[in-house]
């Protein structure tokens, strides 16, 4: 049994994605730097352990270099537009005046250690929910993905999963290219820009295209045959439901708002929505070749994403200040054991889920939804 569970297949997307997501939402309830760090590590370290050498997990080096500039973006704001928050001044920039109409905007001036620290923190959280979504572009096989959306779901699903792989394939078309350009003997850098940039594009277009035709040849948005008066009934039915879980979800979040609007309109919402999604999906006619099932790796896969979420809102709820360090006096950021805990859930996937199968053109070929 235990052989068997450790049989190297691909994972369900849906899982990685849950599990990416549960880290994602964990980092947006802290500014600790100390818990952010560990979010890095765990996610880099599952991805290490668990990509596959597939097209779309190429794109995770990319993922990080993005997330490095948007750490050093936050940290050069905080400089250029205020960033004397705090008595701790490091330097004083010569400061821009600005004319009457732009009253509450300050560019350069007095630079102080709470503000860049301010922005350190809102940067690593931003760079740390970056990676995790990263992270599940390189895991999750995005033609697996198509497969698992809703019938319901499964035109804007496609736009969603087609938006979702183009990073990935931008960044498979650069490395095709680069080789190709060593192959060849090519140039120095500073004909990068007619060299890279524009075979590049080009790739990434021919692959567009071709993926447009085999959509297309596999009947992709084809609409069935469907009553007008059933199609109305069931679009009323989706945006009732829509409406209905708003104002519940308004309701719940708005303490001033009557009780009776909460739970009961939030549930009725979504149980029209659900209805309505229901009856949309009926009228979506499709094929799946060999569907995608859950099993134990999947469920301990999406299970630690879910608990890290979990442990850090229960701790957002009992001390705040251990996700939050406080700016206004300087001093080391305090670290609890029960949210590092919670957060070195998420490596459980490392060790706890089936190594990738080998990435083969006939297999990839199969994967795609018929």
């Amino acid at each position: 049994m235990r052989a068997a569970y450790f049989l190297p297949r691909d994972l369900h997307p849906a899982a990685w994605w849950v599990w990416a997501l549960g880290l994602a939402v964990a980092a947006s309830r802290t500014t600790n730097p100390w818990l952010l760090l560990a979010v890095l590590l765990v996610v880099c370290h599952v991805v290490v352990a668990r990509r596959a050498d597939a097209p779309w997990a190429m794109a995770f080096r990319m993922y990080l270099v993005l997330a490095g500039f948007i750490v050093c973006l936050r940290v050069f704001f905080r400089v250029v537009f205020g960033g004397a928050e705090g008595s701790t001044v490091l330097v004083r920039l010569p400061e821009i005046p600005l004319p009457e109409w732009a009253a509450g905007i300050r560019l350069l001036g007095a630079v102080s250690a709470e503000s860049l620290l301010g922005g350190l923190y809102d940067g690593l959280r931003l760079a740390a929910v970056v990676v995790c979504l990263g992270a599940a572009n390189a895991l999750a096989n995005p033609k697996r993905l198509l497969k698992a959306v809703p019938p319901a779901l499964y035109e804007v699903g496609t736009a969603v999963v087609v938006a979702l792989s183009v990073f990935p394939q931008l960044a498979e078309s650069v490395l095709r290219v680069r080789r190709a350009r060593r192959l060849r003997g090519g140039g120095g850098r500073s004909r990068a820009l007619r060299a890279v940039v524009v075979p590049v594009l080009a790739d990434a277009l021919d692959r567009s295209l071709r993926l447009a035709a085999s959509m297309d040849s596999r009947g992709y948005g084809r609409s069935a045959l469907v009553d007008a008066r059933r199609r109305a009934g069931t679009g009323a039915l989706m945006i009732a439901g829509l409406v209905g879980v708003c104002v519940g979800v308004y309701a719940t979040l708005d303490g001033s708002t009557p009780r009776f609007l909460a739970g009961p309109v939030l549930a009725a919402g979504t149980a029209v929505g659900l209805a309505g999604f229901h009856l949309a999906g009926r009228r979506v006619r499709r094929t799946r070749y060999r569907p995608d099932r859950w099993r134990a790796p999947e469920l301990v896969v999406a299970a630690s994403g879910a608990g890290v979420a979990a442990v850090l809102f229960a701790t957002s709820a009992v001390d705040p200040t251990d996700l939050n360090p406080s700016l206004t006096t300087l001093s080391w950021p305090l670290l609890s054991w029960v949210p590092l805990a919670g957060v070195l859930l998420g490596v459980l996937p490392a060790f706890l889920s089936p190594p990738p199968a080998a990435a083969t053109a006939g297999h990839d070929a199969a994967e795609v939804p018929a």
